[in-house]
């Protein structure tokens, strides 16, 4: 199955770990400043979209949809809903996370609406890698150096966390209450994480 990869304009500094995330036969999609990343990383865009407020407007015969100045969604938000359109089911998420708290803030909202649409998402920047975790268990390998749950939609219970330096059974995570935050795996082992009711955000710090 072809993952569809999404490049917004937030910074990247470690090409060389986000480049190891990347497979031969993926599909890219740069958002506007999106551009400058695709040399750094290697790739050659399949479509480019955006309204190239941040980056001029290539001339290229790469398919390129140009977006209004004015409008509701964000360019990387267009972007999924193009990409959804064109029958893609799963994603990755990069360059989306930076300095513009509230555009990060959005983009990592991405995750919500394409778990919405029955898509599979994975989100990384330069620290970490994000996706959300539902009834259906995650591991996490002892290669990463902390991992933080946070309640991102509603309250969610039911939440068991096993192999790791503060394990917890059958608990309640609370927008209003977010204390599941900088745990470690135990060395040697590989934690698990099941949530029975809502989602949660799993933030992976490498």
């Amino acid at each position: 199955m072809v993952r569809c990869v999404i490049i917004g304009a937030a910074e990247i500094s470690n090409y060389s770990r986000i480049k190891s995330y990347l497979r031969p036969d993926d599909f890219y999609i740069c958002c506007d400043g999106g551009l400058d990343h695709a040399e750094n990383l290697g790739i050659k865009p399949n479509l480019i979209i955006g309204d190239f407020d941040s980056h001029e407007k290539p001339q290229t015969k790469i398919e390129t949809i140009q977006l209004p100045c004015e409008k509701d969604d964000t360019d990387s938000f267009c972007a999924c809903k193009e990409a959804i359109r064109r029958g893609f089911n799963d994603f990755l998420l990069l360059g989306v996370i930076g300095q513009r708290f509230d555009h990060s803030l959005v983009n990592i909202s991405l995750l919500l609406y394409l778990q919405k649409e029955g898509k599979k998402a994975l989100l990384i920047d330069d620290y970490s890698e994000m996706q959300l975790v539902g009834t259906d268990p995650v591991q996490i390998p002892d290669s990463f150096s902390y991992f933080s749950l946070l309640c991102v939609a509603g309250d969610v219970s039911g939440v068991t966390i096993k192999n790791a330096k503060y394990p917890i059974e059958n608990a309640a995570i609370q927008t209003s209450y977010q204390y599941a935050c900088s745990n470690e795996v135990l060395p040697g082992k590989t934690a698990l994480v099941n949530v029975e009711k809502g989602i949660l955000l799993l933030i992976k710090i490498y």
